[in-house]
């Protein structure tokens, strides 16, 4: 269970997460040993570390032992004949198109096909390499569970927001990876400066990864960065002329079932060494969020630059959101949505236990009046019993939650549906109580931001779910509450 102890909950409180960020990476750990959630939450998730875990978290997956042949190899008459009709995006390795691979859609069978004719060539079939990326593979086959995601990564606010959302159906952030040797992914960090795992069902791949910061030096003398970043045209001084000082990237080997964490913000190109399966998730928490943040603020002032010189036209604050929805994929008044579904859950799930805890009080002074009623008990029955619902009295008490969520009633019909969804708890096993209180309190953190935010109050409050003020008041009263 992905929970944290207030104990836990203490010492985070005590650090400066942005100092323990800073600390250099000498390697990237291989970790061999089951380690629980509240060290790797500890060790990894607050520090932005990567590391690699080994097959422990993959053996009982569906996925590795129906899509992996007994030799290693990858099961393709299995996967072609039981999902071969699905749409899938297969990108070319060998072009370039806008600093990206260029993408087609083919049924799988077909790729299966060229993937069986690619492998009997010697890997050298006149189509070149193709790599199947970025399929949605558990948005289509809803009913086939291939892998359970690795506790470590089961708080993710990303794939939480975008499965209530009803106008994507058709999307999210979980992704099934196929391709043969040899096929290989652009230098590049993840989608919303997110935090990444993938996991090798089959096959090996090689990673370059780069501590946030070192991108910097990659840049070439108009500020774009490399495609690939292993190419020689990176020691033309004149073209990169910050090349000499970057540092070498961390190369890790991943193995056939392992995992690896790729924190936020580190650029990475990564290569299949063999015929290859992975399944990858992008994902963001309260350990990340702040990053994402930041992420949007660079993104929005990049594109106010671009077209500064419209800046006296009428509606330029919201033509420059509605450019940066296009380009990055949201805009300040959906970031603000994000914030607001993820709080609300985490709200409803601490009053539903304030409630659980009121219940059992109510319960315990029950019983003592009934045995005090009956006078037929001794006296140490009715002391336990006394005893018992002091110590309820005085845990709701310190951990009761007073006031009432925020409703939909006053919501913009822009995002009811969304609100709407936010009103369905997760599943209680999934969240701690004090996991639940270090999300909110991170997320306050952003809304403090965001509401002194220039750009943010240029918004027309049509276009946001709620207040935000009211939120921040929501998130105030539940932390005094469930003060530490």
């Amino acid at each position: 269970m992905d929970s944290l102890t207030q104990e836990t909950l203490r010492k985070i409180q005590s650090v400066v997460i942005d100092q323990i960020r800073k600390e250099p990476v000498k390697s990237v750990d291989h970790i061999t040993d089951r380690i629980s959630y509240e060290d790797f939450f500890v060790k990894y998730l607050l520090p932005n570390r990567p590391c690699l875990l080994s097959s422990y978290v993959t053996a009982e997956w569906r996925s590795v032992k129906e899509w992996v042949k007994e030799d290693g190899q990858p099961n393709l008459d299995f996967l072609a004949s039981n999902f071969g009709d699905a749409l899938v995006p297969v990108a070319d390795c060998n072009k370039v198109q806008y600093y990206a691979q260029p993408k087609t859609d083919m049924k799988l069978v077909n790729y299966i096909e060229y993937w069986k004719d690619h492998i009997s060539k010697g890997h050298k079939s006149k189509e070149g390499c193709l790599y199947l990326k970025d399929w949605h593979f558990v948005h289509v086959f809803t009913e086939y569970q291939a892998y359970e995601t690795p506790v470590y990564f089961t708080s993710d606010w990303l794939n939480e927001f975008w499965d209530l959302r009803s106008d994507r159906t058709d999307d999210d952030y979980r992704f099934v990876y196929m391709g043969p040797k040899g096929s290989w992914t652009p230098f590049h960090a993840d989608v919303f400066r997110s935090f990444s795992w993938s996991a090798n069902i089959c096959g090996r791949k090689k990673w370059l990864l780069f501590p946030p910061g070192e991108e910097r030096h990659l840049k070439d003398h108009l500020g774009n960065l490399p495609y690939d970043v292993t190419s020689c045209e990176l020691h033309d001084g004149k073209k990169y002329p910050n090349y000499k000082n970057a540092c070498q990237p961390f190369e890790v080997v991943q193995e056939a079932g392992e995992v690896i964490f790729v924190p936020s913000g580190w650029h990475h190109q990564v290569y299949n060494l063999e015929d290859t399966i992975s399944i990858n998730h992008n994902w963001l928490n309260g350990c990340n969020i702040d990053i994402m943040w930041e992420f949007l603020q660079q993104e929005l002032c990049t594109i106010q630059k671009s077209i500064s010189d419209c800046i006296d036209m009428e509606g330029w604050h919201n033509q420059c959101q509605l450019i940066m929805k296009a380009s990055t994929g949201i805009d300040y008044a959906e970031f603000f949505l994000f914030l607001h579904i993820i709080a609300s859950h985490r709200l409803q799930l601490l009053r539903r236990c304030s409630r659980q805890m009121s219940e059992q009080v109510v319960s315990k002074s029950s019983d003592l009046d009934q045995l005090k009623h009956d006078n037929t008990h001794d006296d140490d029955s009715v002391s336990k019993l006394n005893y018992e619902h002091t110590k309820s009295l005085e845990v709701c008490k310190t951990q009761k939650l007073s006031g009432e969520l925020p409703t939909t009633e006053n919501s913009k019909s822009l995002c009811e549906d969304e609100i709407s969804a936010c009103q369905r708890l997760p599943d209680s096993s999934r969240e701690s109580v004090w996991h639940a209180v270090f999300d909110i309190d991170q997320v306050k953190k952003i809304l403090e931001c965001l509401m002194k935010n220039e750009e943010f109050q240029e918004l027309e409050s049509s276009v946001l779910c709620d207040d935000p003020k009211q939120i921040y008041r929501n998130i105030c009263d539940a932390l005094n509450e469930y003060s530490l």
